[in-house]
């Protein structure tokens, strides 16, 4: 019976050493804080390298500032310009405003703002980009209008009551403004949706340049296309996708005529002539 006993209280004490270690073992509540919050903040880092690395080269989201592009785009409407993607006539497309067609305006959001629209996870708000429709590009003529009114690119005539916007049933004419362009290398002409409040490719083909030549700020480089808009996103009721309307298909192709400088003709003032 003393052997039992005493081997019993070895065991117990045993038990109690084994205890002992083990709730040494255990972390602290510090410890288990300070390991959740290591992982929270290398899903949030590591969030940010995705979000900014499919935002450098996968896609940007902008929010639409004005009425430029009614009724295809809406005032608030976030879409996504899709990076390294080709882009034609009829595509609406982001791009950088190096022409200078706006002007200087404060950007009003805080500098946090700024950190998650740089790497993407706010819609960009930068007064430096615009969004227009491609119509046409690089030895292109495009001219309006004809004795239909409508505008025509190489001589073909588009339909544009697909997107050109319209309320109760009234469509904006394609242009008030008469004139004929033939678009130089390396070069887009881009006009809005809502032609009464787009100041597009039109209103600058007389704009002064002393580093180039009369009109050539009315031309955007290639270069300066983020992408083309690819779907809306926000608001949720919106969202759809964006494409190339048909009467853009089977225009002829004149790129390999395409001028180093524009052609202009305005009314009835031509350059050069």
């Amino acid at each position: 019976m003393a052997d039992d006993y005493e081997a019993r209280r070895s065991a117990d004490g045993d038990k109690d050493a084994a205890d002992a270690t083990t709730a040494s073992q255990q972390p602290s509540g510090w410890q288990r804080f300070r390991s959740a919050m290591t992982e929270i903040v290398l899903v949030i880092v590591g969030a940010l390298v995705i979000s900014a690395v499919l935002r450098a080269f996968v896609g940007q989201m902008f929010i639409i500032p004005s009425k430029s592009m009614q009724n295809t785009l809406q005032v608030g409407d976030r879409v996504v310009a899709v990076k390294a993607a080709d882009f034609h006539r009829g595509d609406v497309v982001v791009f950088k405003d190096t022409e200078h067609w706006l002007p200087a305006a404060q950007d009003r959001r805080s500098a946090p703002g700024k950190a998650l629209e740089f790497v993407g996870l706010l819609p960009n708000t930068s007064s430096n980009y615009l969004i227009k429709r491609v119509i046409g590009m690089p030895g292109d003529t495009v001219a309006c209008c004809n004795t239909k009114g409508q505008m025509t690119v190489n001589g073909k005539a588009l339909d544009e009551r697909s997107y050109l916007y319209s309320e109760n049933g009234q469509m904006v004419e394609p242009s008030a403004m008469k004139f004929r362009v033939t678009v130089p290398k390396d070069r887009m002409f881009v006009m809005g949706d809502h032609r009464n409040a787009s100041g597009d490719s039109r209103y600058h083909i007389q704009d002064l340049d002393p580093d180039e030549y009369t009109g050539a700020p009315g031309f955007i480089p290639l270069d300066n296309v983020v992408g083309p808009a690819k779907a809306i996103l926000m608001p949720f009721n919106r969202i759809h996708g964006l494409g190339m309307p048909d009467t853009f298909k089977d225009i002829p192709d004149r790129s390999a005529s395409a001028p180093d400088k524009a052609r202009i003709c305005v009314g009835d003032e031509c350059s050069p002539r």
